[in-house]
């Protein structure tokens, strides 16, 4: 039997899964890495834990499995976007990567509008400045740390900094090159004029493939640190968000799905690049050839629940026992609003000054009330960007849900009673990986199109639909939710500049 290979580079852990050449799931591996926040609103990790991580996965996934490497057809790798990684000449990692969720670069972001324009910016790079993305973390370290950019020779993305450790190459593709905010997202190339207007070298850049292309092979130097037979083709591969609308057949206008993992998103397919000209969410390259994806990502989603278990409560209680609290609260957690803000918010109210909140906090709230809240106001973040993409008119004939959060049926029926539509559970745990697997056999040619691989993945899916009185509540809850949000936006900036 031979096998295809997904490796997702996740923010917290990275996972490797192997699966048969039907595309049906034969086992995973995962290993886990820490964030480092060393001052207030950064966020880092050495990218050689990323190796380490990788390395340890695919090896439990081969055990598990009992598979030899040599029966391995491809590989699709897909990671956290944005992430700036730095080389120098002999390839030395230069410093720790900055992430995704990063929030030091406003000023960087304010100079690159001033640069450009805002209107030229988002025309060619589908975006506004943002702090999360990867232009302007370059310019940050070009001016806060001068002797590292000085000795850089080459930006990769998290993924891509794995596949240089297994092929020796610098590539990436355009799913999640459009997250560098140096392309031309339109265009799905490299973008002159920006790269010349911010004196960024397109000697560093790697090599932009589509995202079904072969992208180097597995060096003999790799095989004996991976574990993998020497030879094996790597794809593109996709960013996480392109990934995972592969693995959830987002393939198509009209479909869409939100996922709950350390961020949330919702995210749909389009034809033609569909941009939103006051940049209140994202436009990217699809992993699909000649397609594009709109999205929204509110930043600590997940990691909201997650910062709530082990920073606040630190007891060791179970996700099952909190989510049977979070059950047991009433619709609106007995009046209470969560503001899920802990790393500044990117979709839609681009604020890098946002904190997060508790409104409406008293004595009578209990544990599970605040693990509701919790879910509430993550909702209500992507409820935010579902608000956009209605104004944009964009629609949707399905929404799935995925992501860890879509293991529990309650956040499930917020979620479909936010949107105010029937959702999907899709009840594959990992469709990143599963999309860079569709990707990798169709880039080596076991099937003839992305379409035809997705329609045998057969993923099954449980069903909730929206409660008319709890649809009407969120929609007060909703308006209250923005409300407060303006009322206090101003604030945020006074208290971040206290001393």
């Amino acid at each position: 039997m031979k096998y295809f290979l997904g490796i997702d580079i996740g923010t917290t852990n990275t996972k490797a899964v192997l699966f048969g050449q039907d595309l049906r799931f034969i086992s995973k591996g995962s290993a886990g890495y820490a964030l480092q926040e060393p001052r207030n609103g950064w966020a880092e990790q050495d990218p050689q834990e990323w190796g380490r991580a990788v390395k340890e996965a695919i090896s439990e996934a081969l055990t598990r499995a009992r598979v030899d490497a040599a029966d391995i057809l491809g590989i699709g790798l897909s990671g956290q976007m944005h992430g700036l990684v730095m080389l120098d000449d002999e390839n030395n990692v230069l410093r720790p990567a900055i992430l995704w969720c990063d929030q030091r670069t406003v000023k960087e972001c304010v100079e690159m509008t001033e640069i450009f324009g805002e209107k030229a910016l988002i025309d060619i790079t589908a975006n506004p400045a943002l702090p999360g993305f990867t232009a302007s973390k370059i310019l940050w370290v070009r001016k806060h740390e001068p002797e590292v950019y000085a000795r850089c020779r080459h930006i990769l993305l998290p993924k891509d900094y794995i596949r240089f450790l297994m092929t020796g190459r610098y590539d990436t593709e355009v799913s999640d090159a459009s997250g560098m905010q140096l392309m031309d997202v339109p265009a799905r190339s490299w973008s002159d004029d920006i790269l010349k207007g911010l004196a960024v070298e397109r000697a560093w850049l790697p090599e932009l493939h589509e995202s079904i292309e072969i992208a180097g092979y597995v060096t003999a130097e790799a095989t004996e640190f991976f574990g993998l037979a020497k030879g094996i083709p790597l794809v593109g591969g996709a960013g996480d968000n392109a990934a995972a609308a592969i693995g959830t057949a987002t393939i198509k206008e009209g479909r869409a799905f939100t996922t709950i993992g350390t961020s949330g998103v919702l995210l749909t397919h389009t034809d033609t690049p569909r941009i939103d000209g006051k940049g209140r969410v994202h436009t990217f390259c699809h992993a699909v050839p000649n397609a594009w994806i709109t999205m929204g990502c509110t930043l600590s989603a997940g990691e909201s629940l997650h910062w709530f278990l082990t920073k606040v409560l630190q007891d060791g209680i179970t996700i099952e026992q909190v989510m049977q609290e979070a059950e047991n609260s009433p619709l609106g957690a007995n009046h209470l609003v969560y503001f899920p803000y802990l790393m500044g918010e990117r979709s839609p109210i681009l604020d890098s000054y946002a904190r997060g909140m508790f409104f409406g906090l008293s004595d009578m709230h209990t544990r599970g009330d605040l693990i509701r809240a919790i879910m509430e106001g993550v909702s209500y973040s992507l409820k935010d960007c579902y608000a956009v993409f209605e104004e944009m008119g964009i629609s949707f004939s399905s929404m799935k849900i995925c992501g860890g959060g879509a293991k529990s049926k309650l956040w499930r029926s917020i979620l479909s009673n936010m949107y105010n539509c029937v959702v999907e559970a899709d009840n594959h745990a990992e469709n990143g990986a599963l999309g860079v697997a569709v990707l990798a056999a169709v880039g080596v040619g076991a099937y003839s199109s992305i379409a035809k691989a997705s329609s045998c993945t057969n993923v099954g899916f449980e069903t909730e639909k929206p409660v008319s009185g709890a649809v009407e509540y969120y929609d007060r809850g909703y308006a209250l939710y923005r409300k407060i949000y303006h009322d206090v936006k101003e604030d945020y900036k006074i208290l971040m500049a206290l001393d």
